[in-house]
């Protein structure tokens, strides 16, 4: 499992169209832990375990991460399994 990016997180929320507090409650973390983690558009300043319990909670609402490839990082809705 590869680190995201604040922007990500930032981007991921969006896409679903949670407000900070959806994702805290989500995650099981604070409010401000997710801001803290969005403040940065880099790897964010915030416990790897927390990190971690924001990857779970959107993955679960549907969110991919996309890894650094030649267009960059980024984040997408899961493709349905056929």
């Amino acid at each position: 499992m590869s680190e995201i990016t604040g922007a990500q997180i930032r981007a991921a929320r969006a896409l679903i169209r949670w407000t900070a507090e959806d994702l805290a409650k989500s995650a099981s973390v604070g409010v401000s832990t997710i801001r803290r983690a969005e403040a940065e558009d880099g790897s964010p300043s915030i416990t790897a375990a927390n990190l971690k319990l924001i990857r779970i909670a959107l993955e679960a609402a549907g969110i991919e991460f996309v890894r650094d490839n030649s267009f960059g990082v980024g984040v997408c809705f899961k493709k349905p399994v056929p």
